[in-house]
């Protein structure tokens, strides 16, 4: 059975209730978690309250730094066991979690870097007069973390968080909370005081809200759906809270007639089926020039149907969805695809190993799909690609655009004044250009425009939205 850990200790929920941790390859649950409540989150946030009273606040920046990077080296060490733990808790083959486990380590060891280099500014102002701005904390952060990349997100969230100099409560996903866990007993292990990094466990609706409405909690940063984000602004906005979101998106992949298909197939590809489809920038939409739309169409379908999706320790192509109601939905987007006859260009096979109990999807391409119908609107979370043609430049900002999201987008052209023209045009909070994802790009902000969100993580712009800025102007004659 897993514990809450709070205050660097392992502490049982005061509900004296757990939750079923179920291996999404086989449907079978083999572990228990706390089914946290309020109290429980109340006991969290007192601690880091604490910590960032007696001993946090009068760490320095560099002695922050080193707590980083000595978190960073411990991760490193202990890689092969948190990805063995991520692989079974969400079901990722094992070069996706071994990724995952790299990725923990790189964003650590990034912010590590960035501590002591969170810089204020003089300000030029009156004759006798001196004024400088100062880079400081919110104190107490709270951070809901999703089930898709929990090592990753947590690195990206909390890692910025604790390098600008807050102090963390933390509320996984109750599908993923296994390797977070245990992160935080490293943090222990190297140093972190009591306090630093707390860990609670639970439902969304009970520990989740219950950590965004506290008035411990001073910044709040989510990762989820635009429905979800929508609930924690207004409870935050009670008592004006700063939030920072980021929300999922239905990112389109924009594929001119002069791109370079043999760079751009696998990455068409790779970026529909990494994780299942379970991402948030998942290149879900594939906008193709009309001249190339037949044979790229032709092309991806043989590459499809080479996609093998297994258990997570075969290390496929695919593994398992990360539960039953999300293998579902995925299900419901497919019977709407075919009551509205869109076409099946092809699927990849589910391999015979496949355990009928586990939660499994063959990637499935799809085209000619109408921009209004909700497969092009709406995010799927599963290895589902739309592929739709358009006309021109104007036409593919046009069908890029059309939605609610703007998270990622790809453009594929050689034509660098289109490069330029496309990327400008296209609402979106990253762009790629002839690459997507950059692989993983721990340096890079990421964030969206309109319902993907607001407020950036990763790379140093995430340690801006962690502190607030405070203006000393001093009259010395």
């Amino acid at each position: 059975m897993q514990l809450n850990y709070i205050a660097n200790a392992s502490v049982r929920s005061s509900s004296g209730k757990t939750l079923p941790v179920i291996d999404p390859s086989d449907g079978q649950p083999f572990d228990e978690i706390q089914r946290s409540n309020a109290q429980d989150i109340d006991q969290a946030v007192q601690a880091a309250h604490d910590c960032l009273n007696t001993v946090w606040h009068k760490v320095t920046a560099a002695e922050r730094g080193r707590l980083l990077m000595a978190l960073s080296r411990k991760i490193a060490e202990h890689a092969d066991e948190l990805a063995a733990i991520e692989q079974r808790d969400c079901g990722k083959p094992t070069k996706q979690a071994k990724a995952d486990a790299a990725a923990l380590v790189r964003y650590f060891e990034f912010y590590a870097g960035a501590c002591d280099k969170l810089h204020g500014e003089t300000l030029p102002y009156l004759d006798g007069y001196s004024v400088m701005t100062w880079r400081e904390p919110h104190g107490v952060t709270g951070h809901i973390i999703p089930w898709n990349y929990p090592m990753q997100i947590f690195g990206r969230s909390v890692g910025g968080a604790l390098a600008a100099g807050n102090v963390c409560v933390v509320k996984p996903a109750e599908d993923a909370c296994l390797s977070l866990i245990r992160v935080a007993q490293l943090a222990a292990e190297v140093g972190f005081p009591a306090g630093a990094i707390n860990i609670v466990t639970g439902y969304g609706h009970e520990v989740g809200d219950a950590l965004a409405r506290h008035r411990g909690i001073h910044h709040i940063s989510f990762t989820g759906s635009p429905t979800v984000g929508t609930l924690i602004q207004q409870v935050a906005a009670e008592r004006h809270c700063p939030v920072t979101l980021e929300l999922g998106g239905k990112s389109p992949q924009i594929v001119f007639s002069d791109a370079d298909l043999e760079q751009a197939i696998p990455a068409l590809v790779n970026a529909i089926v990494q994780n299942a489809g379970q991402t948030c920038s998942a290149g879900s939409r594939l906008l193709i020039d009309q001249q190339i739309y037949e044979p790229l169409l032709e092309r991806l379908g043989q590459a499809f149907e080479k996609l093998r999706v297994g258990p997570a320790t075969l290390d496929l192509d695919v593994g398992p969805l990360i539960r039953q109601t999300q293998q579902q939905r995925v299900w419901d987007f497919l019977s709407d695809a075919q009551v509205a006859g869109i076409p099946m260009v092809a699927q990849g096979q589910i391999v015979d190993e496949a355990p009928d109990t586990g939660f499994y999807q063959a990637p499935t391409l799809l085209r000619d799909v109408p921009v209004k119908h909700r497969l092009a609107q709406e995010e799927v979370f599963g290895p589902v690609l739309c592929a739709m043609s358009f006309r021109d430049e104007d036409h593919a900002v046009e069908l890029a655009n059309a939605t609610q999201f703007g998270l990622v987008a790809g453009i594929w052209t050689r034509d660098g004044g289109r490069q330029f023209r496309m990327a400008k045009r296209v609402q979106s909070g990253q762009v790629f250009i002839n690459n997507y994802g950059a692989g993983g790009g721990v340096e890079l902000p990421f964030g969206g425009v309109k319902s993907s969100g607001y407020g950036r993580e990763k790379g140093f712009e995430a340690l801006y939205g962690f502190t607030t800025l405070k203006t000393v102007a001093i009259r010395h004659g």
